[in-house]
């Protein structure tokens, strides 16, 4: 299979920038922002189980659209190909509804506040996937070999912790100067010029797949093409891994600001979360490239279990910060934010590598093409699921979450763990290999061992 040129890998890849920019910065501070602790120096615009109560509604309802759009894209035909148009026109929009997200109407706690959240909230994650969507689903179609998928999604991480620097570093360092308005503007700036630079990679190779498809689009109906993924085995072995593991990590971000708070009691929490933000992904970089090089000896699929194993034990430690005696509180959080980094890379690097392999052995299952589909149909199923992460930790923090009594802080840690964990155990009976074509796919089924649960 012929391999795109390095600067439209680089380029393509470059993308990962601007969808971290503005997804970790509201995953990071959005309950913050809305529902900070009593002792903060920002005002409480809503109650915290109105929030959560918020974002869960929000997440549930807006995973239905993933697949719809997912369909729409497999079957649209442009001169620019299948995906490019949903990109051009929704980005633009997206920024548009960060920014919006950061100026509610109220600058006291109000129900009305809560409600335009709700609506912000709504169009924001719509036009996210009118974007993401199609713009993920564009790496199958113009990475044919798993050299190529590796090099795309190892840079993608690399671009993406650049992107994850600006919003849990660089974001704390601009609200405590400029505020959380000013902060927002600068995110979806990059958002808006980081996806349309990626397009100048993807441009060419996309619409080059779309004359020349490798397989055409679903023939049947968008019911007849979701269940053709739900029948898909590995597709669904993969589904529940990323769901748990997801949610883990997306618990431990969305409690540091509060950890940092209230545990260890620090005034300028937007900084100290800013260092800690920072070594955890300096780690990351520092270990992608061993990940990577191992995932080409061993496997994708060994390096993803093996990430998702460390992290359901590792997890679980965030409980403990502070408690040991003698040791400052600051230097207990930023070792454990440095072992952090490692859990961090195979949900940063392998996933969509995966679904992309899932696909090709879709069209060898069925001689039809629905990338989209496919990756929509992952992100209905995550989002779900994923909607409970912010409802968990809304529930947690009802439990403790001031200096005097910080368990529900503490608990995240095992919680966060056990999902993962949950993730692990799902995922022992997948088995494609890295590049799936018919003579792969039956030596892989071969050496299976007998009796072994799929």
């Amino acid at each position: 299979m012929e391999r795109i040129p390095r600067i439209n890998r680089l380029l393509y890849a470059s993308g990962s920038v601007g969808g971290n920019a503005i997804g970790r910065s509201k995953d990071l501070w959005l309950l913050y922002f809305y529902a900070p602790p009593e002792d903060a120096d920002i005002e409480r615009r809503a109650t915290t189980l109105m929030v959560g109560a918020v974002l869960f509604s929000i997440r549930f309802l807006e995973a239905f659209d993933d697949p719809l759009i997912g369909y729409w894209s497999d079957r649209t035909r442009s001169r620019w190909g299948r995906r490019i148009p949903f990109v051009v026109a929704a980005t633009p929009v997206l920024s548009l509804m960060f920014v919006l997200i950061w100026l509610p109407p109220s600058g006291h706690e109000s129900t009305s506040n809560a409600i335009y959240l709700f609506f912000v909230l709504a169009l924001f994650h719509l036009f996210s996937t009118l974007s993401g969507g199609p713009f993920e689903s564009l790496l199958p179609e113009i990475a044919r070999n798993n050299e190529d998928r590796l090099s795309i999604v190892s840079w993608q991480v690399a671009f993406g912790v650049a992107g994850a620097a600006l919003a849990l570093v660089g974001s704390g360092f601009i609200i405590d100067v400029f505020g959380f308005q000013v902060m927002a503007l600068v995110m979806a700036a990059i958002a808006l010029a980081s996806r349309f630079v990626a397009l100048g990679g993807a441009w060419r190779p996309a619409v080059e797949a779309a004359r020349a498809p490798a397989a055409p689009p679903p023939s049947g109906s968008f019911r007849e093409s979701i269940m053709t993924c739900m029948r898909n085995d590995q597709f669904m072995l993969f589904l529940p891994t990323y769901i748990f593991y997801n949610m883990g990590v997306l618990m431990v971000t969305g409690i540091i600001p509060f950890l940092v708070k209230e545990v260890l009691e620090y005034e300028n929490e937007g900084t100290v979360t800013a260092m800690i933000n920072a070594v955890a992904l300096g780690v990351l970089v520092l270990a992608l490239p061993l990940i990577v090089n191992l995932a080409r000896r061993r496997g994708k699929r060994r390096m993803y279990s093996a990430g998702m194993l460390y992290a359901s034990v590792y997890f679980p430690l965030l409980f403990f910060v502070g408690f040991v005696p003698g040791v400052p509180g600051l230097v207990q959080v930023l070792v454990f934010a440095a072992f952090l980094g490692l859990p961090l890379a195979p949900v940063q690097a392998f996933p969509n590598a995966l679904i992309a392999d899932i696909t090709d052995y879709d069209t060898l299952r069925t001689g039809e093409r629905r990338e989209g589909t496919y990756y929509a149909t992952q992100a209905m199923f995550e989002k779900t699921a994923s909607s409970l992460a912010p409802l968990l930790l809304a529930v947690l923090l009802t439990i403790g979450s001031t200096t005097e009594d910080p368990l529900g802080i503490r608990l995240v840690g095992p919680v966060a763990g056990l999902s993962t964990f949950i993730g692990y155990l799902a995922f022992r009976g997948y088995w494609l290999p890295d590049d799936v074509t018919e003579e792969s796919v039956r030596l892989a089924r071969a050496a299976r061992a007998p009796g072994r649960e799929r």
